[in-house]
Parts: structure tokens; C-alpha cells; sequence
């Protein structure tokens, strides 16, 4: 959409008025792997800068990639974080590190990193924090849930602010995203706040020990069209029934999740 094009004009352009983007919206304005910006970022963070806009910095280190293993991409998480603050003056900030072998920020490795970057800087700032979402399945599918429901229990026990979700079948495929994913991962997030690490990760194991088999051959789902009505714009029945059953599957875990 208009938040985030990829040219200095395409995100310029959107600012204008009646393009789409109020003073208000964030701009999401990526760094780039790892460690460093380029010309365009600048650009854009000068003229959202410029214009008083809400600047949202993102960046997803690459876990397995220049870094490394999951220690050295949480340093380089945090460093990119705070870079975003005191270098490019950003109001909040997303980061989401990608598994270099599956594309995805669900996996247990990705999960670890996101929870000690977000505890470390939680526990000594004050900054606005989230995560992005990106998972091996499609929408619609027990398994997509349940990668968003992992996701999601990660940040609200290690306290980021908000979560932005989500790149269902790693954002790559048309049409592949619902709004039916955010709404699973934010009932979860609301459900595991409050929850102590040692009962997380108890819960984390077995989604993990779930889904993480299934990369190999992971679930496509359906597309938008295929789980909404597109008349009425409300999920068709089995779409329904998938989400209840995964919610279910949840619960039995020990997450009290509301439907």
C-alpha cells in the first residue's frame, strides 16, 4: 500500500493530499541488512521528517545470514533498534528476524531472538516497539494460526507495544492474507499477557513441536476470495470452523484464548 512503497516518489507521492496518508499514518521506512541505509531510506525519513509524519522504522535481520546464530542476530536486532531512535529519529519501531533456510519469523530460532532483543530493550527504554509476522503457511490453515499464536505469545511475555501481522505464506504469494490472522494473533497476544516466561515456553514448545515439522510441505491455504464472502466481506463457514478449531487447539495448550 502507499505506507510502504518502494520508491523516495511512491512514499513521497502518498503523503500528498488526498493520496491516501493522513499526518497521523505511519510511515514504515526500512533499513537495510545489515546495518546499514541507503539514499532512498534517507530521502523518505527526510520528507516524513519534513512533513511532522508518524515514522515507524523496520528492519529484519536475517537469522543464518551475515549475523549468524541466534546470539549475534539478537546484538545486531537491538543495535538496528536503536539506530532507528537516535540516528533516524523513528517514533516507533518493527523488526522481525527472518530465517535465512525458510523466509519466516515463526520459527523457534526467530522466536528466540525476538524475545531477548525485545526483553533487553524493554528493560531499559522506554521505546515503542513491534514485530512483523511473516509465516510458512497461508490463510486459513490450523498451522498459519498457530505460527501467528506463537508469534504473538512471544510479544506480549516479552514486552513489545504492539504486533503487525500478518505475511501469511511469507508474504510472497497474491492474495494470500486475511484479516482473520491478525484477529488470531491478537487474541492470543491479549490472552498471554500477564503470563510468566516458564508458563510461555511451555506453551512455545508445543506450537513449535507443531508446526515446525511441517516447513517442508507447509500448508497453502486458501486466498482472500476463497475465505470471505466477497459480497458481505464476512468469513464463509469453513474459514470459521478452521479458526475455532485452531483456537481450540490453543486452549488445550493452556493458552485461556477467547474466540
Amino acid at each position: 500500500g502507499p505506507e510502504s512503497g518502494l520508491s523516495t516518489g511512491s512514499r513521497i507521492s502518498a503523503g500528498l493530499p488526498n493520496f491516501g496518508l493522513r499526518p497521523c499514518d505511519a510511515r514504515d521506512i526500512p533499513q537495510r541488512n545489515e546495518m546499514k541505509i541507503d539514499y532512498i531510506c534517507l530521502n523518505m525519513l527526510a520528507s516524513s521528517e519534513i512533513n511532522g509524519d508518524v515514522i515507524m522504522c523496520e528492519e529484519l535481520p536475517i537469522f543464518g545470514g551475515y549475523c549468524g546464530g541466534a546470539e549475534e542476530t539478537a546484538i545486531c536486532d537491538v543495535a538496528m533498534t536503536l539506530a532507528s531512535f537516535v540516528l533516524f529519529g523513528a517514533d516507533m519501531h518493527t523488526d522481525g528476524p527472518i530465517h535465512i533456510r525458510w523466509g519466516v519469523t515463526s520459527s523457534r530460532d526467530t522466536l528466540k531472538v525476538l524475545a531477548h532483543t525485545a526483553v533487553a530493550l524493554d528493560t531499559n527504554t522506554d521505546a515503542l516497539l513491534g514485530s512483523m509476522y511473516y509465516t510458512h503457511a497461508g490463510p486459513s490453515t490450523e498451522m498459519c494460526y498457530l505460527e501467528n499464536a506463537a508469534q504473538a505469545i512471544v510479544d506480549a511475555v516479552t514486552g513489545r507495544e504492539y504486533i503487525m501481522t500478518c505475511a501469511s505464506a511469507k508474504g510472497v504469494e497474491l492474495d494470500r492474507v486475511t484479516g482473520m490472522e491478525a484477529r488470531f494473533a491478537g487474541k492470543a497476544a491479549q490472552s498471554a499477557a500477564g503470563m510468566s516466561v516458564f508458563e510461555a515456553n511451555e506453551i512455545l514448545d508445543e506450537l513449535t513441536m507443531y508446526y515446525e515439522p511441517l516447513y517442508g510441505t507447509p500448508m497453502e491455504g486458501k486466498t482472500f476470495q476463497e475465505c470471505y464472502n466477497m459480497d458481505t466481506l464476512r468469513p464463509v463457514d469453513d474459514s470459521v470452523k478452521i479458526y475455532s478449531r485452531a483456537v481450540e487447539r490453543v486452549r488445550d495448550l493452556g493458552l485461556d484464548m477467547r474466540f
